[in-house]
This record gives structure tokens, sequence and C-alpha cells, in this order.
């Protein structure tokens, strides 16, 4: 008995302080030696909060770069943060990267199936990671510059 109630108070102690002093300490050096105090870096418009800079958003305009699609709810959402579980085999997963694929060549028209990188229609662990490759980026120049600066992308066909 008087083990278990040395093992509890052990317990105890090592729970408040894992769960108070130890993210109160990474608090106080974040706000120390942390960018932007250990705050999010957000991204403004006009003076007003419009997103944070380092999640990834929902673009579907041609003007700008896709970034990977998310699995968080309805998008980017950090409320629900987490990949989907679902794997190569599994159809409804399937389903789901043909769609993006098919997605992507609507508004990508000159490029082929086999041309669109695996993770602009795969998307990441933890669903919030807009992170594309430069590779990715590639694909999606003819369209940009098209839709920003009249440029014909069709006749310049890489």
């Amino acid at each position: 008995m008087k083990t278990l109630l040395k093992s509890l108070k052990i317990t105890l102690a090592f729970c408040v302080f894992f769960s108070v002093f130890y993210i109160l300490i990474l608090w106080v050096f974040a706000q120390v030696a942390g960018p932007n105090k250990g705050n999010a870096e957000v991204a403004t418009l006009d003076g007003k909060v419009v997103g944070a800079a380092n999640v990834g958003q929902m673009f579907t305009k041609d003007i700008y770069f896709w970034g990977r699609p998310s699995s968080a709810g309805d998008g980017y959402d950090a409320t629900s943060s987490a990949g989907s579980n679902k794997g190569p085999t599994n159809q409804e997963y399937l389903d789901e990267v043909k769609a993006r694929i098919d997605t992507f060549l609507v508004h990508h028209p000159y490029l082929n199936r086999a041309d669109v990188p695996a993770e602009m229609v795969t998307a990441s662990g933890s669903g919030l990671d807009p992170n594309i490759t430069p590779q990715c980026a590639y694909v999606q120049v003819l369209i940009k510059a098209s839709k920003n600066r009249s440029w014909d992308c069709w006749e310049q066909k890489r």
C-alpha cells in the first residue's frame, strides 16, 4: 500500500509537471526566441486578417497556384486535422483521387493524365500541408501565366 501511494504521488506530480510547467516553459521559450514571439504568422489583406500563412487554404481560381488537397474537414479545417487513413487499394480513395485528377486536368488542359504530379491529387498526412514541389509549380506555370498575363499558354505547350 505504501508503494502504491508513492506511485500515485509521483504520477500526479509528473502529470502536473508535463501538462502545466513543461508547456509553460515551451511557451516562454517561444516568446523569447521564436519568430513572431511564438504566435502564428498571419496573412492580411487591406489590414484585415484573412488566414494563416503556414496553413493551407483552398484555391480554386486559375490565377492562384493550387496547393495539395486537404482531407481535414471541409478543406484545411485545423479543428479536424488528420489524414484520411485510406490505403491505395481502397476504392473510395481511388475514386477521390480520380476525381481530383479530372478536376486538375479541366483547369490545366495542356497536361496529359500522366503529367499530373501525385501530390497534387493526394492529401498530406495532416491534411493541412499546402506545400508543393517545384515540379507541381512547374506544371501550373503555363495556366497561371495565361490567366495573369493574357499569354496564350496552349500555343506554348512545353
